[in-house]
């Protein structure tokens, strides 16, 4: 950047799969200031993982968000200045070393965003959008800034188990890489995609995944509840099994058909129920609906 400050060296503990800098040591952090254009549910998820790992302190943090009522709530929560205008909120930040503008406002608030923000941005700022749809290209032309990135977080990320796929243009330097790593990893796993296309994949596989998760969720506490459970026991007996066979898949490291036929015995329940799923077309639909969600993806990113 511009105004990049000193490098600080980096140093790490692995917690749960999870990577936190440890801050006694530094990190790339602490000499930036963040603006979060938008402030709903995915921004806050960033700036409390930010806060909770104490990868940066709460003076670093400005938003903006159009509510009084919000306003106060992040303020009450986190101690951070909120703005009712986004450009405020972005000049507020210009005054320190760093300084990174988040875009985390509906696709179809972006268009009059940018517009807002074009020649408040300055050209060396980070630009980071976790904006469906957004094409880093548009983003550049509107702000006349190279140096964009891109990320796709998903819901998990409110509790720090989230995985974010990202990319950058060119433009952004391996420093300034390594600070985004940093950012990401207060939401859980962090993987740098090459292409901008592999966004769009994440969006309809990892993005969209929890609405699959949750849904088969549903329908099992459905099926438990009419054969006779309750619907708390039902919950509890779902969630529990589909969370203790994540783990398991992920401890083992064998591939999902070998783990299914270790539980598939000839002529035993699994392998009735197996039976029944694939005739009703089970991967089909689940094919289909990422498909689905991987196109609508790509369709956000051509409207204006």
């Amino acid at each position: 950047m511009g105004r990049r400050g000193r490098r600080l060296n980096i140093q790490t503990n692995m917690t749960d799969d999870i990577y936190v800098t440890d801050v006694a040591k530094g990190n790339n952090l602490m000499a930036t200031k963040f603006a979060f254009i938008g402030s709903g549910v995915m921004a806050e998820a960033i700036i409390a993982g930010l806060l909770k790992k104490k990868l940066v302190r709460p003076e670093q943090i400005v938003a903006s968000h159009p509510r009084a009522n919000r306003r106060d709530e992040l303020f009450d929560k986190y101690k951070i200045r909120v703005f009712e205008n986004n450009v405020d909120a972005v000049r507020s930040t210009q005054d320190s070393e760093t300084a990174m503008v988040l875009l985390c406002v509906k696709p179809q608030r972006l268009p009059a965003v940018l517009r807002e923000l074009k020649g408040v941005v300055e050209s060396e700022q980070l630009v980071l959008s976790v904006v469906a749809g957004a094409k880093m290209e548009t983003i550049s032309a509107q702000l006349e800034n190279r140096k964009i990135i891109r990320a796709m977080p998903n819901t998990p990320a409110q509790i720090g188990r989230g995985i974010t796929a990202w990319t950058c243009t060119d433009e952004v330097s391996e420093y300034e890489r390594s600070q985004v790593k940093d950012l990401l990893t207060a939401l859980g796993r962090e993987l740098f995609v090459e292409t901008e296309n592999m966004i769009d994949m994440a969006t309809a596989l990892s993005a969209t995944g929890p609405t699959y998760i949750f849904l088969v969720m549903e329908a099992l506490t459905d099926a438990g509840v009419h054969m006779g459970f309750s619907r708390e026991m039902a919950k509890d007996l779902v969630q529990e099994t589909m969370l203790g066979s994540v783990l398991f898949a992920i401890e083992s490291h064998k591939h999902p058909a070998e783990l299914r036929n270790m539980v598939t015995s000839p002529g035993g329940t699994s392998a009735a129920a197996i039976y029944e799923m694939e005739k009703g077309g089970l991967r089909t639909v689940l094919s289909k609906a990422v498909y689905a969600a991987y196109q609508r993806a790509g369709a956000l990113g051509q409207k204006k």
